[in-house]
C-alpha cells in the first residue's frame, strides 16, 4: 500500500511540475507573442471595452474621447472635431488599429504609463487613464484649414524657440469617426472608400509626403554659402536669362525668362535661378550636401507622430559625373525632396539663430485626476548655422518680403522674413511654396505652406501668388493681429 501511495505521489509531483512549466511558458515566455498573435482579439476587445484618456488641444477643444456604448465593447471612441485633427490625433479602430497621437501615446491614453498613486489602487478596480494635451490650437488649425481651402496641400506652423507645433493641416483629410465605429462591416466600407479616394485623404501630407522644395531650398543654399564659402556671398554673379549648364547643351532659365544677377542678397530677393545654380557649382557638392544635412535632410525629424518621412538631398557621389544635377539641386529641383514639416524646420532654424529645436505635438500628459504625469521638454535637434550667419540670412529674407517675391506674406505692423518657391513638376504645372517666420527680430512662429500643382494653370501658380496669402493668414492669427 505504501509503495502505491509513493508512486501516486511521484506522479502527482511530476504532473505539478509539468503544469508549472507550462503555465510559465504561457504567462512569461510566450506571453507577448500570444498577446499580439493575429488571431487573438482579447487584448483589442479589452482596450476597446475600457475607459481611454482624452486628447485635447492647447485651447481646450476635445479631439478624441471615449463615451459609454450599449454593446459588447461598452465604450465608443469619438472625434468631435472630425477631420480637423485627423492627421494628428489619428484614429482608434478595432479592425485597422491606431494612428497618429492615438498610436504614439497609446500607453498614456490606456493608463498603462500612469503610475499608482495609492496602495489601495492595487486592490480597487478604479480605472486610470492619461489625458493628452496637444501643442496645437483649434483656432489656428481652423485658420490654416480655411486659408488653404479646397486646394490640395499642407500648412505647418511651429514655435521656432521650442519646437512646439502650433498647427498642422493637410488637405484633403478624413473623418476618423467611421473608422472607430463598432459595426465592423461599416468600418470596412469606410476604410475601402478612403483607400479608393484618388485624393489620398488618409495621407498626412504635412509630414509624410515629400515634394521638390523649389526655390525655398535656396535658403539652404544661401546658408551653405555663408557657413562654408563666405567669399562667394559678395561675389557679383552676372545678369543672365539662362545659365549654360556644364557637360550639356542645355540651359537653365530663370522663372518667366526674366534676367537677374548680383550678390547673394540680390539673388535671394528675386529668387534668381541662374545665380543660385552657378553658386551651387562654385561651392561644390560637398558643401551643399553638408549644409542640407545640417538642416536635417536625410535624417528623420523626431516628431512624436508615427512614420514621419525623411527629406532627402542626394549623396555627394551622385554629382561627380553630373554637374547639371548639382546646379539644379542648388535651386531645389532634380532629386531634392522635402516635406512641409522639413521646410518649416528650415525656416525655424534661421529664425532661432541657427538652432533647430525638436518638433513635437505633445504638450503634457495628466492622469484622470488632473495630476501632471509628464510634459514636453524643449530640446535641440540640429545646429544648422552660426548665429551671425543666421542673422545675415534673416535680413536677406526680410528683403524678400519688403522688396522681393514674398510681398503678399507681409503682415501690417509686423516684420516678416520669408522665401517663396515655385517647384516644377510635370509639364507646365508647379507646386507653390512659401516659408516664413515672424516677428523677424524675435520670432514666435515659423510657417511652411505648399499648394500642390493644379493641371492647366501653368505659370499662374507661384509661391508668391498662391502660397504667400495662406502663410500671411496663419502668421496673422498666430501673432494675434488678425
Amino acid at each position: 500500500m505504501d509503495r502505491q501511495i509513493r508512486k501516486l505521489a511521484v506522479v502527482l509531483i511530476v504532473m505539478f511540475f509539468i503544469l508549472f512549466a507550462k503555465l510559465n511558458d504561457l504567462q512569461v515566455v510566450r506571453a507577448d507573442k500570444l498577446a499580439t498573435a493575429p488571431g487573438n482579439t482579447r487584448a483589442i476587445v479589452r482596450d476597446f471595452s475600457r475607459e481611454r484618456g482624452v486628447i485635447q488641444t492647447a485651447d481646450g477643444a476635445i479631439v478624441a474621447q471615449s463615451v459609454p456604448s450599449n454593446d459588447d465593447f461598452e465604450r465608443l471612441r469619438q472625434y468631435p472635431e472630425g477631420a480637423l485633427f485627423a492627421h494628428v490625433g489619428g484614429y482608434f479602430s478595432f479592425t485597422y488599429g491606431t494612428e497618429g497621437v492615438e498610436r504614439t501615446f497609446n500607453a498614456d491614453l490606456a493608463g498603462r504609463s500612469v503610475g499608482l498613486k495609492k496602495l489601495t489602487d492595487l486592490v480597487t478596480d478604479r480605472t486610470r487613464t492619461g489625458n493628452v494635451t496637444l501643442t496645437l490650437s483649434k483656432a489656428l488649425q481652423q485658420v490654416a484649414r480655411d486659408a488653404l481651402g479646397n486646394r490640395t496641400g499642407a500648412v505647418v506652423a511651429l514655435n521656432p524657440t521650442d519646437g512646439a507645433v502650433l498647427a498642422m493641416w493637410s488637405n484633403p483629410s478624413f473623418d476618423p469617426n467611421p473608422l472607430a465605429a463598432h459595426d465592423q462591416k461599416a468600418v470596412q466600407a469606410a476604410w475601402t472608400s478612403l483607400q479608393d479616394d484618388p485624393g489620398k485623404p488618409l495621407l498626412p501630407r504635412a509630414y509624410r509626403r515629400s515634394y521638390a522644395p523649389g526655390s525655398t531650398f535656396k535658403v539652404v543654399t544661401a546658408a551653405a554659402t555663408l557657413e562654408r564659402h563666405p567669399e562667394l556671398a559678395t561675389k557679383p554673379y552676372p545678369v543672365l536669362r539662362d545659365l549654360d549648364l556644364p557637360q550639356t547643351d542645355a540651359n537653365l532659365p530663370n522663372f518667366g525668362k526674366s534676367a537677374c544677377g548680383g550678390t547673394l542678397p540680390d539673388l535671394l530677393r528675386v529668387s534668381c535661378n541662374t545665380g543660385f545654380a552657378q553658386l551651387g557649382l562654385d561651392m561644390g557638392a560637398e558643401a551643399l550636401a553638408g549644409e542640407a544635412g545640417d538642416f536635417g535632410f536625410n535624417t528623420k525629424p523626431p516628431l512624436d507622430l508615427p512614420a514621419v518621412a525623411r527629406s532627402t538631398f542626394p549623396d555627394v557621389a551622385a554629382f561627380r559625373q553630373d554637374q547639371p544635377a548639382l546646379a539644379k539641386s542648388a535651386i531645389g529641383q532634380q532629386d531634392v525632396a522635402a516635406t512641409p514639416l522639413q521646410m518649416a524646420l528650415v525656416a525655424a532654424g534661421v529664425a532661432n539663430g541657427g538652432v533647430i529645436m525638436k518638433p513635437h505635438v505633445l504638450a503634457e500628459v495628466r492622469d484622470s485626476e488632473g495630476e501632471l504625469v509628464r510634459s514636453a521638454q524643449p530640446a535641440q535637434w540640429m545646429k544648422a548655422m552660426e548665429p551671425q550667419n543666421a542673422a545675415a540670412l534673416r535680413d536677406m529674407m526680410i528683403t524678400v518680403v519688403n522688396n522681393g517675391t514674398a510681398g503678399r506674406a507681409a503682415v501690417p505692423g509686423v516684420q516678416v522674413a520669408a522665401k517663396t518657391g515655385t517647384a516644377q513638376t510635370v509639364g507646365d504645372n508647379s507646386h507653390a511654396w512659401l516659408i516664413a517666420f515672424a516677428p523677424a527680430e524675435q520670432p514666435r512662429v515659423a510657417v511652411a505652406v505648399i499648394v500642390e500643382s493644379q493641371p492647366g494653370l501653368g505659370d499662374t501658380v507661384t509661391g508668391g501668388r498662391i502660397a504667400a496669402p495662406i502663410a500671411q493668414a496663419v502668421l496673422k492669427a498666430a501673432l494675434g493681429t488678425s
